[in-house]
């Protein structure tokens, strides 16, 4: 050893890299879905909808039953995992890009960037609208100093030829395929590359090949099974005849017992679908997804031509949830489990395959890939390091998720136990406390019933902590108000 490297070791022992400068590397392959329910995957139980190529990650990675989005929308959801803060931290809770607030703070892509990776997105990673921001092929809400490259995948969404039918709003099936958010099911004439996501598949394999040789994060966003549910024709055989789909249980009075903010703003009766365009409204999510799930697999497949399986960190996972029915409740934004949980999967090199039942946040994504690559990872994330969950899935790192529905000035509190759900920080829209032992399917309030008065209190103490720790932060801003302070 070199007498200089040794007096250095002796005198200042820690201050030197824990590891070689050029040991190799681990690649980020982030893939997300938008608008996935973990409930529609074939490896979270599901015995209709059939997706082999994300199965086939689970197979070989860790796959998280109790992961929560930190926003039940796309915006707030995506600009809290990408910016390292919760929501409530940035004020931001709406559509916009979070960089006028967070400074000049590094994203979660740009910190590997400012590590010496390449980095790059492919169509939605950020806020991007759909259909209309695919139509046109725009950036939408992205931030450009969070890529080295970014691409957009433009695709003709309802507008691509073939056997389109509105669901929304058209009883008398007298309106013709509408595009919009709106519950519109095409069955479309034409392969995989005529759409988004097959061109998103391809960019991504391309790049994989391209970049091969350097470190790279890449995030490769599929934006199926967004309305309008749109597919090539041979995705849909599996889920026809439509009449053949299996709806949740319809439970009369169901809504009786919860607050008016507690119901979802797209339900089976102000949708005005019957029970047939319910059952279609299914057949087509399942069949977007299979879609979405083949694109998946290419990506995977490319990765492993390219030999870099073994050199990759893949994560797997969706925005915010979805619901399909459940409640009578349709699409995301409720705080219900279905809206608020994700499928989440994580492979890791040099990791054994397992099932991880402890709760976990997306914002833990960017502390925890950092941490893997050997990154420094900046003390004033609000997400947790989960990477020991990965070698020993019994690991607990958190007690409870926290999850927002900004539109509605909702808030949940989800542990083993039980699920409490406030409107408004002073409760004044309502309360909701589920039993997830006896009732995992949420049916019965027991937020106002006196035997639960304390627990009631508790969480709602709870959360008025939790929101005052959320807001302490480095950001200096008053919540509400955008005044970013330079960074520390």
């Amino acid at each position: 050893m070199r007498p200089l490297l040794l007096l250095a070791i002796l005198l200042f022992p820690g201050t030197l890299p824990s590891a070689p400068a050029d040991q190799p590397k681990h690649n980020v392959l982030f893939l997300i879905s938008d608008d996935l329910t973990y409930t529609a995957l074939s490896c979270y139980g599901n015995k209709v909808c059939k997706t082999p190529n994300i199965d086939r990650l689970a197979s070989r990675g860790t796959r998280f039953t109790r992961a929560y989005c930190q926003g039940t929308y796309c915006g707030p959801s995506r600009a809290s995992f990408m910016s390292g803060y919760y929501p409530h931290a940035t004020g931001e809770l709406g559509y916009r890009n979070p960089r006028p607030r967070i400074g000049n703070r590094a994203t979660w892509s740009q910190h590997f960037m400012n590590s010496g990776y390449y980095a790059a997105r492919v169509s939605k990673i950020y806020h991007m609208g759909v259909p209309i921001g695919i139509e046109q092929g725009s950036h939408g809400a992205d931030d450009a100093a969070s890529w080295t490259e970014r691409f957009n995948s433009k695709g003709p969404e309802w507008r691509a030829p073939g056997d389109g039918e509105t669901l929304q709003n058209n009883p008398d099936g007298k309106k013709p395929a509408v595009g919009g958010n709106t519950f519109v099911v095409v069955e479309a004439d034409g392969d995989d590359l005529v759409h988004s996501d097959g061109k998103t598949a391809k960019k991504a394999v391309e790049l994989i090949h391209l970049h091969k040789d350097k470190p790279f994060w890449l995030g490769v966003g599929f934006v199926r099974p967004h309305v309008p549910f749109v597919a090539p024709r041979s995705y849909y055989p599996p889920f026809k005849p439509y009449r053949k789909m299996v709806l949740p249980p319809k439970i009369p009075g169901d809504w009786d017992d919860i607050p008016k903010a507690g119901l979802n703003y797209c339900t089976s009766a102000n949708m005005k679908m019957d029970l047939r365009r319910q059952r279609k409204a299914i057949g087509g999510y399942y069949a977007s997804v299979a879609y979405m799930d083949a694109q998946v697999g290419k990506v995977l497949d490319a990765l492993d031509q390219a030999g870099l399986t073994e050199k990759t960190i893949i994560i797997f996972t969706s925005d915010h949830g979805y619901h399909l029915g459940e409640h009578d409740f349709w699409a995301k934004v409720s705080l219900r489990d279905e809206s608020a949980g994700v499928p989440l999967i994580i492979s890791v090199p040099g990791k054994k395959p397992a099932i991880c039942h402890s709760f976990v946040e997306l914002l833990d994504l960017y502390p925890t890939t950092a941490s893997l690559c050997g990154l420094d990872v900046p003390a004033r994330l609000q997400g947790e390091d989960i990477s020991k969950m990965l070698g020993n899935p019994s690991h607990k790192v958190r007690e409870e998720a926290f999850c927002v529905a900004p539109m509605r000035k909702g808030f949940l509190l989800r542990n083993t136990e039980w699920a409490y759900l406030q409107y408004g920080e002073d409760a004044g829209g309502g309360r909701e406390l589920f039993d997830m032992v006896k009732d995992p399917g949420q049916f019965t309030n027991l937020a106002e019933e006196p035997s639960h008065a304390r627990i009631t209190q508790s969480f709602q103490h709870r959360l008025a902590a939790r929101l005052q720790t959320i807001r302490t932060n480095d950001l200096g801003i008053e919540y509400g108000k955008a005044r970013p302070k330079k960074n520390r």
